[in-house]
């Protein structure tokens, strides 16, 4: 069995799934939005880099923006569930699939990688007292994506289940502390911890149990992955067979309690457990507490409101994958709901969602308010029109396919 070309062959059957729906996507206009937001961007940075603000801390935002994209790591394997039977008599042989694997999981990172380091580097240069060499800090983060990556396999690999969570944490808090030391120190200085820190960590890597083939976990976290994708093409498209991935969140257990028992909100109270514990919560709450952050920083401009703004706009566009989240549930079919409800809680739901992004993201531009308070109540309001407006669009497509696909 050529297990290379196994690999070349899942992963073209997967990708030439994904073809279909590219046209879609291109005529939902997403590509106009993104041709906008770059403008935009490149208008801002622009003018920042002609005028950076003083005291800027540049250490920590090259900190912040260099760390996730130089610490996380994923792979595509594409295995399946039945190649716990037809592959298991080639474990021996399984390095063959997996080094395309691993290099092509690396490959998209580093570029990800370097996009953002070319794009800070201009910034870096000119608020920075002692710069670093940018050749020197690119081949470190090289480094620290390496390192990263393979200890992300041998996480997966681990036996115990508390050691690979431990280990994820040492592996961001070690890639973290190898940026920072190479910001911070001197180059001589910082080589030095880092040399010490990396020669601890990868001893460090070596003493958990491993399983020679991590089969289980594998499939299951290609099946997230998979479900990720299809995630995203269900923005644009009505996508089949998608799976969505379970989080335990007890923090928010107690969510949607409060909701009466009734066949009028039953699917209210499904929405709102399913919510708290899938893809899409995380995803809205990472983009909002960015956009926190970045409101903050920019509260005394209208730079900031544009940001409030896309964001807001962004995370609708998250929230209306859940009109499709139980879209092939078959127990919807074993407890017939009121005609109608569907929709209309899932819009309600929405619409609340985005009600309480718009008012907490917007809490920022408080601090600005003695100076410019038409600025910042017009903001606000920007902010509910277009909550009302999601909800509109959400209500028309609604009604438009009544309860088969809501």
């Amino acid at each position: 069995m050529d297990l290379k070309q196994l690999h070349r062959e899942r992963r073209g059957r997967f990708m030439g799934s994904l073809l279909p729906y590219v046209g879609y996507i291109i005529q939902s206009g997403v590509a106009m939005v993104f041709l906008f937001v770059l403008i935009a961007f490149s208008a801002w940075y622009t003018s920042l880099l002609g005028n950076p603000p003083a005291g800027i801390p540049i250490r920590w935002i090259m900190l912040a923006l260099l760390l996730p994209a130089a610490v996380h790591s994923s792979f595509r394997t594409y295995l399946q569930s039945p190649d716990t039977i037809f592959l298991l008599p080639q474990g021996h042989r399984m390095r063959e699939y997996f080094l395309p694997v691993w290099v092509s999981g690396i490959l998209w990172k580093v570029l990800r990688l370097a996009f953002i380091l070319i794009t800070l580097w201009p910034l870096y240069i000119r608020t920075e007292g002692v710069p670093k060499q940018l050749l020197a800090t690119a081949l470190l983060l090289l480094g620290v994506k390496l390192l990263s990556s393979y200890s992300f396999w041998r996480e997966q690999a681990m036996i115990s289940g508390a050691a690979s969570k431990a280990f994820t944490l040492l592996r961001w808090a070690a890639g973290g502390l190898i940026i920072a030391a190479w910001l911070w120190q001197p180059a001589g200085r910082g080589l030095i911890f880092i040399a010490l820190l990396t020669a601890a960590y990868i001893a460090a890597l070596s003493v958990p149990g491993r399983h020679a083939v991590p089969w289980e976990k594998l499939i299951a976290t290609e099946k997230n992955q998979g479900a990720r994708a299809l995630m995203i093409l269900g923005w644009f498209v009505d996508v089949p067979g998608r799976e969505q991935r379970v989080y335990s969140r007890r923090l928010l257990s107690g969510w949607g309690g409060s909701i009466p028992w009734r066949r009028e909100t039953a699917y209210r109270y499904l929405l709102t457990k399913s919510f708290a514990r899938g893809d899409v919560f995380g995803i809205v709450l990472r983009m909002g507490l960015l956009s926190l952050l970045l409101n903050w920083w920019n509260r005394s401009s209208l730079i900031g409101s544009a940001i409030y703004l896309f964001f807001l706009f962004v995370i609708g566009i998250q929230l209306s994958a859940l009109r499709k989240l139980h879209s092939e549930s078959f127990w919807l079919t074993v407890y017939p709901l009121p005609e109608g409800t569907r929709g209309r809680n899932t819009v309600q739901f929405i619409f609340y969602i985005l009600l309480l992004g718009a008012l907490l993201m917007w809490l920022p531009f408080l601090a600005a308010a003695g100076e410019r308070p038409l600025p910042v109540a017009g903001t606000l309001i920007a902010g509910l029109v277009m909550a009302y407006l999601f909800k509109s669009f959400l209500s028309r497509k609604a009604a438009r396919f009544e309860d088969e696909d809501v």
